[in-house]
């Protein structure tokens, strides 16, 4: 071949590779184009508030200030948007539901920035099972004897949870039971629904699943259930018993409760993460998130940022943290329940 017949086909390589150049160039992360500059925050935003001061407005401009940058708000009205506005970079951060911010970190590496406390400065609530003292359960947790399992001993019993895949009341409690081989799952390992199944076949046919509006609803209705005598072991918060029945002003207290001495709390099933401030690290920097983590942060150090946490944030503070730190504890239980994944992506409604 020679020199000459050469020249068209290396023309024709330079103009195939600018091509695939700017093909390259049209699927580039926003974060390498202009996404430097900006920085978009996913939140439910409303038609007007009855407290102007609960305006998310109000934290897009203190971030804009704090980062120099053009902080702005993207609209979403389901946590499912949150993940997908992350996933695809039309939002750079996002406060979100512990459930489904363990989603997105699970299924699509999306990371943690930040949690925010609850009111005792946690960032997250431990699930435990109540009891009461005179059952089986309390003396083999209080003897100091390891060949005795409290855990073991619920078998049959008659179980109160506080609903339907509630987090402490069931999803918690029955990943532990399921994951550390106290129970099998009953029925088709991939539907949710085997989880009831599952459930009345290690406890009871009696076990309390209330519906909203009941009377066994809720975490107060679970330690009503154990406390009226309808079931063996309530599944709640750690702070859930004291909530309801050791307030300083005993009128406070509800009035089937009772005495708080009766009421025993075996070994944490595990964590519920508080809301967590979550990003895409395939498109936002280290250096943007490290940023943009600080002045978060910065929110717990000044008069008008202490402001945003209790009127926008509903939050006392935030608290450095990732996602295997703030989720783990909560996504190593509850992926042992079936057709946990599924469920999340319907009931987010997330795309794949």
């Amino acid at each position: 071949m020679t020199r000459n017949n050469l020249k068209p086909i290396a023309l024709s390589a330079l103009f195939l590779i600018a091509s695939l150049a700017g093909c390259l160039d049209s699927v580039t992360p926003p974060d390498s184009e202009n996404n430097n500059e900006t920085l978009v925050i996913a939140y439910e935003v409303k038609d007007d508030y009855d407290n102007p001061d609960g305006n998310p407005q109000i934290l897009a401009d203190y971030l804009s200030e704090e980062l120099g940058l053009e902080v702005s708000l993207y609209p979403i009205s389901s946590e499912g948007a949150i993940i997908e506005a992350l996933r695809f970079g039309h939002a750079d951060i996002a406060f979100m539901d512990g459930a489904a911010a363990w989603m997105g970190w699970q299924q699509y590496d999306l990371g943690v920035l930040a949690a925010d406390q609850k009111s005792d400065g946690r960032t997250y609530y431990e699930a435990h099972a109540w009891v009461l003292n005179d059952s089986e359960m309390a003396s083999a947790h209080l003897d100091d004897d390891d060949s005795t399992d409290p855990f073991a001993l619920l078998q049959g019993k008659t179980s109160c949870h506080t609903g339907w895949l509630k987090s402490a009341g069931m999803l918690l409690p029955m990943g532990y039971l399921i994951g550390n081989n106290y129970t099998t799952v009953q029925g088709n390992e991939g539907d949710i629904a085997s989880l009831r199944e599952t459930i009345t076949h290690f406890f009871n046919e009696n076990a309390s699943i209330p519906e909203s509006g009941t009377p066994y609803y809720g975490y107060g209705g679970a330690v009503k259930c154990l406390s009226d005598g309808t079931g063996d072991v309530a599944f709640a918060k750690d702070s859930t018993v004291d909530s309801y029945c050791n307030n300083d002003n005993v009128s406070d207290n509800e009035d089937w409760c009772l005495d708080r001495g009766r009421y025993v709390k075996l070994p944490k099933f595990g964590n519920a993460p508080s809301h967590p401030i979550m990003y895409n690290p395939a498109i936002m920097s280290t250096d943007k998130a490290t940023k943009v983590r600080a002045a978060l942060l910065s929110l717990n150090d000044d008069v008008l940022g202490m402001d945003i946490l209790e009127n926008v944030l509903n939050t006392p503070g935030l608290v450095q943290t990732n996602a295997e730190d703030h989720l783990g504890s909560y996504g190593g239980l509850v992926q042992h329940v079936p057709g946990i994944s599924d469920y999340f992506n319907d009931k987010f409604a997330i795309q794949s």
